[in-house]
């Protein structure tokens, strides 16, 4: 992310407090309630509430009223707290395509969490903070000649593989490669679908191994992704007792040195628990601790998700009847949402500000359904992005309690993976957009 950096040291007052706030805190959606903890909500809305009020709609400049994030730096390290809580054995290398913001990136690299690169630009992004190389990961299957030549130069040695061309590719260019072999999984559950890109089937794993062998190079460890979103976890037990089949494998090559099992990404904090219980279960039985094999993974949405919160402006409205509208806000799929078409997500759009109130502690100011936990909520809406293009759809139908209008605006919680990461100035929006500092490390 490339925008304006605001620092803000913010001590909430009652005044920004709501005062039924706990009695909210307990209607959260499902998606929210899952958290092992409670948000910070009063220095998130306090640095929501201070920004849209410095706003003044009739003479502020062009852009003045963008949307913005609010980003909790302190939120990354409840993030590393309940990551080891959850997996003490399982070293972190931070993925960085899914939210390259440098604070984040930063407090991530102070913490102890290595990186996960899958091109020249995050290797060099990553290096320039000064962590060391071997603490990076290249764990892009298919590399550019030219890049592989560049994480040569620049030491970084461990790199993922999955067939023979790019085998071949690293003996000319990079032979000291640290290699993991990446196997395939069953993703079949998972929202973004990885398998059908990358990974070894099992069945070919024979003939990967024996051209390690016979171009001399060193074979360290094995690799997987079981995709993002999944909702079978089994797929993780299948994953890593596969792996532990390829370690095997491999001693009946002479390859002898694997030492390092890296079980991929795709973790969210929603499910982290139970995923997690899975996965431990599963290294207990194949690789137990005391096995001489050292575990890796590659989180991005854990700890980008939570730390970010979207604020929006609703810059027109379209009245279709007396309950249902049509809502263009500044923001959309070719900007800071585009995680709707790049990750399948379904951002939640809460009530922010309406007619001179601000409405951050009703967690339920909108429903995906038109009656929700005994309320009957009186406005239709969809909700679009400011482009002139049709696919800028943030949702085709929501329900509101409020009857928004220009001005208002809208907040959309847990907005920090895939975000910005892949967002474009398409149709003349500048999307690189003020991002709020706040530091709750104490919460």
């Amino acid at each position: 992310m490339s925008r304006t950096d605001i620092e803000l040291n913010l001590t909430p007052v009652d005044a920004l407090k709501a005062p039924d706030t706990h009695a909210h805190s307990a209607k959260l959606s499902n998606k929210v309630a899952d958290l092992p903890y409670e948000q910070p909500h009063d220095e998130i809305f306090a640095a929501l509430k201070n920004r849209i009020e410095d706003i003044n709609h009739d003479v502020c400049e062009p852009g003045d009223e963008n949307s913005f994030f609010v980003c909790d730096i302190g939120e990354v390290g409840r993030l590393h707290k309940n990551w080891f809580r959850e997996l003490p054995r399982v070293q972190p290398y931070y993925a960085v395509k899914c939210n390259p913001d440098a604070k984040v990136l930063r407090k991530l690299a102070d913490l102890g969490v290595n990186f996960d690169c899958a091109s020249k630009s995050e290797i060099e992004k990553v290096l320039a903070m000064g962590v060391n190389p071997e603490r990076i990961i290249y764990a892009n299957p298919c590399k550019a000649s030219s890049f592989i030549r560049y994480a040569a130069g620049a030491k970084v040695l461990k790199s993922t593989f999955d067939n023979v061309e790019e085998l071949h590719k690293i003996k000319k260019y990079h032979p000291d490669s640290q290699l993991l072999l990446r196997i395939a999984t069953d993703d079949s559950t998972a929202q973004c679908r990885l398998s059908t890109k990358y990974g070894c089937e099992m069945e070919k794993v024979d003939t990967l191994l024996q051209c390690v062998k016979d171009l001399g190079l060193n074979l360290v460890g094995v690799s997987f992704h079981v995709g993002s979103g999944a909702s079978d976890f089994t797929s993780l037990y299948t994953a890593v007792k596969d792996s532990r089949t390829v370690f095997d494998r491999a001693q009946d090559f002479g390859l002898s040195n694997l030492k390092l099992l890296d079980v991929g990404g795709g973790f969210q904090l929603e499910s982290f628990h139970d995923s997690s219980a899975v996965l431990r279960s599963a290294l207990d039985e194949f690789f137990p601790q005391g096995c001489g094999i050292d575990i890796i993974a590659e989180p991005g949405r854990y700890f980008a998700a939570t730390t970010f919160t979207l604020a929006a402006n609703v810059i027109a409205k379209r009245k279709l009847s007396s309950n249902e509208s049509m809502l263009y806000i500044n923001d959309g799929v070719y900007g800071n949402m585009n995680c709707i078409l790049f990750d399948h997500q379904e951002p939640t759009p809460r009530t922010l500000y309406h007619n001179g109130e601000f409405y951050y502690y009703d967690f339920n100011s909108t429903s995906p359904r038109s009656f929700q936990k005994g309320f009957q909520y009186p406005q239709k809406v969809s909700i679009w992005g400011p482009t002139c293009d049709g696919l800028d759809c943030i949702t085709k139908e929501y329900y509101i309690k409020h009857d928004l209008v220009p001005g208002d605006w809208i907040f959309f919680p847990s907005l920090g993976a895939y975000a910005a990461s892949a967002a474009t100035p398409f149709n003349g929006f500048e999307q690189n957009v003020d991002v709020l500092y706040i530091d709750t490390g104490s919460k």
